[in-house]
């Protein structure tokens, strides 16, 4: 490899997808990252399942293409839904990407083709608290820590390789109002590290497990205020 090819391959940021189907606040901290030029990622596309997902209006102000592959239309063909998906992301020579409030169950089959390729956050210290109503949850079952988890998307949901996550300690007076604002806030800050570390290649699986610059993922995660 010569000097100039290596330099161009540092240069070289990934071309990344975001998938939503609501308002996108997670897409809007990776925009928002991705506005340096130094950042490894750039956000080239945002595509949604919902022709009226309120994170498209951010995305045509940022000046994004958008793409809107409305899973109406295929009635409970979730495998022509993907297909439409995967060709949507090929035309836009898609490198990475990221699930932000994406409200679709992927198949095996299209998950397969994003391999370690494709990152999801969850408002939960996962392997706790999978699915929905996490904030709800994690109050009545009285945790003490809660948090968010960047991860690799795999066929079982909520299940992929830890990336990184960010914990929140759960305050007595919380409400779900309260503790969900305080883990968004961890959320913004988490997912667009995580993404820098898979674009610069930093991170790799082994035996299930992400190893990041060759280390495991600290099974203890960061705490923020």
């Amino acid at each position: 490899m010569t000097a100039r090819s290596t330099l161009a391959e540092a240069l070289h940021r990934k071309r990344v997808a975001v998938l939503i189907s609501g308002r996108g606040s997670n897409m809007a901290a990776l925009l928002e990252a991705a506005r340096d030029p130094a950042f490894s990622a750039e956000i080239v596309l945002i595509a949604s399942n919902r022709p009226d997902a309120g994170g498209l209006v951010t995305a045509r102000d940022a000046g994004i293409a958008l793409e809107v592959v409305d899973h109406t239309k295929f009635g409970k063909d979730r495998a022509a839904f993907d297909a439409a998906l995967q060709a949507v992301l090929e035309k836009h020579r898609i490198e990475l990407v990221c699930l932000a409030g994406f409200m679709r169950l992927l198949t095996e089959g299209f998950v397969a083709q994003w391999q370690e390729r494709m990152l999801n956050i969850h408002p939960a210290l996962l392997p706790a608290f999978k699915g929905l109503d996490t904030h709800r949850r994690a109050l009545e079952a009285g945790a003490k820590t809660h948090g968010a988890t960047v991860h690799f998307v795999v066929p079982e949901m909520d299940a992929g390789p830890i990336i990184m996550q960010g914990a929140v300690a759960v305050q007595d007076d919380d409400t779900e109002a309260t503790l969900s604002a305080r883990v968004l806030a961890v959320e913004h800050r988490i997912y667009p590290l995580a993404l820098k570390l898979v674009a610069e290649g930093r991170v790799r699986v082994a035996d299930g497990r992400c190893l990041i610059d060759g280390k495991p993922v600290p099974e203890s995660p960061a705490f923020f205020a």
